[in-house]
C-alpha cells in the first residue's frame, strides 16, 4: 500500500505537468487505453482472458463508477494544486469506512463515526465554504471521492474470488469503454509529447492499481486506509519542488485533521482486532 501511494502521486505529477491543454476526458481515455495495451500481454501469458462471466456485471459497475471518477479527478488536477487535490481525496477513506460497514458487513463502531466526522470537518476546512469561491475542481474531486470508494470496495470484494491480473484487466477494459463515447465527442489530435506522458502515466497507474489489489488481498480494507494519507506528504513535496506550489494554511490544517482522524481510527481498529483475537 505504501508503494501504491508513491505510484499514484507520480501519476498526479504527470497529469499536473500536462496542464490544461488536453481535455480531461480525452486524457483519462488515453491513460486507460494505454493501460489495456499494457495488461493484455501479461494476461495472455497467464491465460487470464478466459473471463468468468458470472461477476461481469460487478466488474462493469466498477468500471463505470471508476471511469466517471477518473474524469472528475483529471479535471480537478488540471485546476488545483497537487496538495489540495490530494487532501480532498482523503474524503475517499471516509466513504470506504461507511461502505465497509454497509456492504462488507463490518461493524460501524463509535470510533469510526468520529473518524468520519473529523474527515468531513477537514474537508470543509480545506474548501472554506462561505469564505471563498469554491473552485469547480474542488467540487469535482468531492464528487469523485465516493465513486472511488465504490470502486475500491468492489475491488476488495472481488479479491475473494478472482486473481489480481483479472481484476486489473477488467477495470482497464470497462473504464476505457466508459470513456470512449465522451472522448470521441471532444477529440482532438494529441501531440507526440502528450501521448508519451500519458503512456508513462498509464505505466505508473497500472502498477499502482496492481499494488493496491495485492494489498486488498492481504489485509482488511479499513486497516489499509490510514496508509493512503502518506500521499499528502509525497504530493506536497512534489508540488513544492517540481511545480513551486506552496500549500496554504487551510490545506495544511484540513489535511492534518483528516490525517488525525485516520490515525485515530487505525489505533482504535488495532485495539478492536486485538480484543477479537
Amino acid at each position: 500500500m505504501v508503494a501504491t501511494t508513491v505510484l499514484f502521486v507520480i501519476v498526479t505529477a504527470v497529469v499536473r505537468y500536462l496542464g490544461s491543454e488536453m481535455h480531461p476526458i480525452q486524457a483519462a481515455f488515453l491513460r486507460y487505453a494505454f493501460g489495456v495495451a499494457l495488461i493484455i500481454p501479461f494476461c495472455l501469458r497467464a491465460s487470464l482472458l478466459r473471463i468468468p462471466f458470472a461477476r461481469l456485471r460487478l466488474h462493469a459497475f466498477r468500471g463505470v463508477a471508476h471511469g466517471i471518477a477518473i474524469m472528475l479527478w483529471f479535471f480537478a488536477m488540471m485546476r488545483l494544486p497537487i496538495a489540495e487535490v490530494t487532501a480532498l481525496s482523503f474524503m475517499t477513506p471516509v466513504f470506504i469506512i461507511i461502505g465497509a460497514s454497509v456492504f462488507l458487513k463490518e461493524h460501524f463502531y463509535r470510533h469510526r463515526a468520529i473518524a468520519v466526522a473529523l474527515g468531513i470537518a477537514g474537508g470543509l476546512i480545506i474548501l472554506q465554504p462561505g469564505f471563498r469561491v469554491i473552485d469547480l475542481g474542488a467540487i469535482a474531486q468531492l464528487v469523485a471521492a465516493p465513486l472511488f470508494a465504490v470502486s475500491m470496495l468492489i475491488a476488495k470484494n472481488l479479491t475473494r474470488s478472482e486473481s489480481n491480473g483479472h481484476i486489473l484487466l477488467m477495470l482497464s477494459v470497462f473504464c476505457t469503454l466508459t470513456l470512449t463515447l465522451p472522448a470521441i465527442a471532444i477529440w482532438r489530435q494529441p501531440t507526440l509529447e502528450e501521448l508519451s506522458w500519458l503512456f508513462l502515466c498509464a505505466v505508473f497507474a497500472t502498477a499502482g492499481h496492481y499494488c493496491m489489489t495485492r494489498a486488498f488481498r492481504s489485509a482488511e480494507i479499513s486497516a489499509l486506509q490510514p496508509i493512503t494519507f502518506l500521499q499528502l506528504v509525497w504530493a506536497t513535496l512534489m508540488g513544492l519542488f517540481l511545480f513551486g506550489e506552496q500549500p496554504n494554511f487551510w490545506v495544511w490544517l484540513g489535511g492534518g485533521i483528516i490525517v488525525i482522524s485516520a490515525t485515530y481510527n487505525a489505533r482504535k481498529e488495532q485495539t478492536v482486532r486485538s480484543h477479537l483475537t
